[in-house]
Order: structure tokens, then sequence, then C-alpha cells
């Protein structure tokens, strides 16, 4: 009877302890549930248009709602490969028109050199808030497809544009470091201007993200070399057919005087 008396209380103790929550089951971490509550940041990047001449686009989705990123700024750096080329003069026009905020980062930048004697290069890109998406932000980049060595067998290359740094100020006077999407997702800081216009530096945060794509690989056609005879033939030919045209116009309708 002693001994059943004893496990009748010990099972009462086991559901007291199972009501009060302290149960022998170990507590869950204290940060475990942070990123639970923290809205993904999703990045998606498509390049638009055919032929040697595309289109870059950038859009970025935010799980915040937008009156929280209204102090904030996004910051796009994207990484431009060996094969393609961002013509520095085309961005300062589309600047003008107020169709893109771009900027190329890197120095001594040839735009004519063949993707063998190129280097890779950076834009900075100022995203805008997309129109037909409240929490959505965009970028647009022209590209343009540098020119490849012919193949000896495949007629066409390959390009791999690597997904971007997205990079992310907010006004500390406002709301800061407070925002649970920094405090969730910033990874680091980085030194960027401020603006476009204003060449103030600020310190923006790097943020992580989920990427629809891993990345963007385009297809290059390029020429073969077993066409080189060919090519060079028929463009020999054809120099020489229009420098004699030329030569004879001028000689007939020329007027000359001595």
């Amino acid at each position: 009877m002693a001994a059943r008396a004893v496990g009748v209380q010990a099972v009462a103790w086991l559901l007291l302890c199972e009501a009060a929550g302290l149960s022998g089951t170990p507590a869950a971490p204290a940060g475990a549930g942070k990123k639970a509550t923290c809205s993904e940041i999703i990045l998606r990047q498509e390049v638009l248009k055919d032929g040697f001449h595309r289109d870059l686009l950038i859009k970025v989705k935010f799980g915040e709602s937008i009156e929280d990123l209204q102090t904030c700024r996004l910051l796009i750096k994207q990484y431009i490969p060996t094969g393609l080329l961002v013509d520095p003069y085309e961005l300062a026009s589309l600047q003008e028109s107020n169709i893109t905020e771009a900027v190329m980062v890197s120095e001594d930048f040839n735009i004519e050199a063949p993707n063998y004697l190129s280097k890779e290069s950076e834009v900075l890109i100022y995203a805008r808030q997309d129109s037909q998406c409240i929490d959505c932000f965009q970028a647009f980049l022209p590209v343009h497809y540098r020119y490849h060595r012919p193949h000896s067998k495949d007629g066409e290359t390959f390009i791999v544009v690597n997904n971007p740094d997205l990079l992310m100020y907010c006004d500390q006077g406002v709301i800061g470091f407070k925002l649970p999407i920094l405090k969730c997702w910033a990874q680091s800081q980085v030194a960027a201007p401020c603006t476009l216009k204003n060449k103030d530096i600020c310190q923006w945060n790097n943020m992580k993200y989920k990427s629809v794509f891993k990345n963007v690989t385009l297809q290059v056609p390029v020429g073969l070399t077993i066409h080189t005879s060919l090519v060079c033939s028929v463009t020999l030919l054809i120099t020489i057919l229009c420098s004699t045209l030329i030569l004879l116009a001028i000689f007939k309708y020329g007027h000359f005087s001595l």
C-alpha cells in the first residue's frame, strides 16, 4: 500500500508540473524565433529584350509595411562580367531623362575592348519604388554584349550575371536601426554615396536576401574559326568594290580646280 501511495503522489506531481509549464523538456533558445518573425526580402533579376543590347531589371520585394520604409533608400551594387559592358555616356543620358539613376564605380573602363581584354566592372543603381507594388523597389540598367573570340566548334558562348549586393540606408534621425528588417537581415556596413547627385558618403547596410534565381545566364552568338578565310575574303572584296565606286563617283561628278 505504501508503494502504491508513493506512485500516486509521483503521478500527481508530474501532472502539476506539466500544467504549470515546468516539465523537463528543454526550453527553446531565446533567439530561436527571431528569424521566424522577420519577413524575407525577395530579389528577382531578369534580362529584357533580345539581341546584343539588353536591359537588366532588378526587383526587390519587402514583407515590411511600406510606411516603415519611407525613410529608407535602396542601392543595388551590380557586378558586370567581362562579356558585358555598360556605357557611362548612356547612363548620363538616362539620368537626364529621369529614366534610371546609375553610375559606374570602376575606373579605367574601356567600352571598346573585347571581352578577353576587359575587366569586371561595378555599377551602383539607386532603386526606385515600384508604382505597381506597394512594398517593392526596382532598378533598371542597360547592358551590351562585348565582342567575343570566334570558337572552333560551338557558335555560341554564355555570360553569367551574378546576383548583386543589396544595400539599404535609413534615416537614423527618425527610426534608424530600430527597423525590424535591419535587425534581421543587415550583415555589414558598406560606404557608398548617399545619392547620385550628392557626393557625401553614407554607411549602407548590406542586406541578406532570398533570390528567385541563382544567377542569370545569357547566350551570345559568336563566329566560327573555320569561316575566317571566307569572312576575310568577302570583306576585302567589298572594301575594294566600295572604294572603286567612291573613286569613280568623285572623278565623274567632282569639280577640280588647278
